[in-house]
């Protein structure tokens, strides 16, 4: 097979949360560019513009509605057993789905601790656990995790979000240790500052904006689209041997 040939993901499955706007979106419609079917799972029933997006390539999807702050861990495993189901098989997984919460830790409280965790963390974890189980039976696949800069970096104002980010990276390596002899790679992309809704007040605090723009080598936010290549990548063949990376895509930001 030629290199080329080794980034395809034609008749494969990928399952990607928050995919209805942003980064998830982005990367959904990546991974259709490359020949993979969607399973979209977000919180609302609304995903209909990334399905006309990956409808168009010629791709399936499927739209699954689930709140993930309110999953059980049952819930998640029939999330992954619908997606099997009805696609036939599950490839790619691509934990993308999380919240922030803004204050000081020294007033922080109990409800924006727990519901960053449970979101950003331990969904991850339990839907990971389900796919896992999924791709073990169907002979291996690829598990992504949407990591941060506030993995390797503490934040101002975002306690909860630098925890849970900081552990999705520790999670990847534990998995990515355990499951490679089952077939599975587990790697997470590190995002940069990215237009998206979860940055809107940074963009839109003109002070704030530029002092991360300076800091980006780059010069500029990063979009969507920056993370269509990285997350083909990792899910394709040609990370074969790629296992137990955490993956910036930050414009050199970490590097300044």
């Amino acid at each position: 097979m030629g290199i080329l040939e080794q980034f395809s993901l034609k008749g494969k499955v990928a399952l990607v949360t928050g995919a209805s706007q942003g980064l998830g979106q982005g990367m959904a419609v990546g991974l259709a560019e490359a020949g993979a079917d969607i399973a979209g799972l977000d919180r609302t029933p609304d995903c209909n513009e990334t399905c006309a997006q990956v409808e168009a390539l010629g791709r399936r999807f499927i739209n699954l509605e689930c709140d993930l702050l309110d999953a059980s861990v049952s819930d998640l495993g029939a999330q992954v057993a619908r997606v099997v189901a009805e696609l036939g098989r599950l490839d790619i997984l691509v934990n993308n789905a999380g919240i922030i919460r803004r204050a000081p830790a020294i007033d922080y409280t109990e409800q924006d601790w727990d519901d960053v965790l449970h979101i950003n963390l331990r969904a991850v974890f339990f839907l990971s656990q389900a796919a896992a189980r999924a791709m073990h039976e169907g002979g291996g696949g690829k598990i992504i995790n949407i990591a941060s800069m506030l993995s390797f970096q503490g934040g101002i104002l975002v306690p909860s979000y630098t925890a849970a980010k900081s552990a999705v990276a520790g999670v990847t390596r534990a998995l990515a240790n355990e499951w490679a002899s089952l077939g599975i790679n587990v790697n997470a992309i590190a995002p940069g500052y990215m237009a998206t809704a979860n940055t809107a007040p940074l963009r839109a605090d003109p002070a704030r904006s530029q002092s991360i723009l300076d800091r980006i080598p780059a010069g500029r936010w990063g979009t969507p689209d920056d993370l269509k290549g990285a997350v083909v990548f990792l899910a394709s063949d040609a990370a074969a041997y790629v296992t137990g990376a955490i993956l910036p895509v930050d414009g050199a930001w970490l590097t300044r």
